[in-house]
């Protein structure tokens, strides 16, 4: 009898910087927006100033990376990709982190529902971020399934099981250190397993080749 593996599908999101990082890197969001076309989700992060410009992966990049060099990286990439998933939009912000942000996902979420997932090496805050119409219903950090938040924290417990994350606070210091080595490696495919889960889109490789509404992040 042979099992299937629910994360080896997204360990290419896992790819440490000394394995050359993958194609995104350490640094990115990748966000799922459903009730937007993908005009409207980069006017959302443009603030109304750019529907986006036909591109594909790579000129998102070269932007990105243009921006870095221009603010030393502080503010992430500067720039998104959307394109349509079925009934979803898949927003890519490479080297970025905005998305996950409260006050971000928040006000891109209004009359839309948004998932939200973040891998930052650097900051060791891996996100994920589920909001609908202007509320966060459930977020966590993904090293912490644990510690979970929102207007409905437990929402997404049965497919977090499923996925073999620990929900129960560690009580001691022995169950802490055994927490942090399960969640340690396998936080980032577990929240993009999690993600496909409720969006029924999974985050594949092929889908940089896809071709792409890229603009501006503008800050809020």
């Amino acid at each position: 009898m042979t099992t299937t593996d629910p994360l080896a599908p997204f360990q290419w999101l896992n790819v440490s910087e000394n394995e050359g990082g993958g194609p995104l890197g350490a640094i990115f969001s990748v966000a799922f927006f459903r009730g937007l076309d993908p005009a409207e989700v980069v006017r959302r992060f443009s603030r109304g100033e750019d529907s986006g410009q036909e591109s594909d992966f790579g000129g998102l990049d070269e932007r990105a990376h243009e921006f870095i060099e221009e603010t030393d990286g502080g503010d992430g990439g500067g720039y998104v990709g959307v394109f349509q998933a079925g009934e979803w939009c898949v927003a890519i912000e490479p080297y970025g982190w905005m998305v996950t942000l409260h006050e971000v996902v928040t006000k891109l979420s209004r009359g839309c529902e948004v998932l939200a997932v973040t891998r930052h090496d650097y900051a060791a805050e891996h996100s994920f971020e589920y909001a609908i119409d202007g509320t966060i219903v459930t977020g966590y950090r993904l090293r912490h399934p644990f510690e979970r938040y929102g207007s409905d924290p437990d929402r997404l417990n049965g497919f977090m099981r499923e996925l073999g994350m620990g929900l129960d606070k560690p009580e001691d210091e022995a169950a802490w250190d055994a927490a942090w080595e399960d969640n340690y490696y396998t936080a980032v495919p577990r929240g993009f397993a999690l993600a496909a889960k409720v969006t029924g889109v999974p985050f594949t490789p092929g889908m940089l080749d896809r071709p792409m509404l890229v603009g501006p992040i503008v800050e809020r």
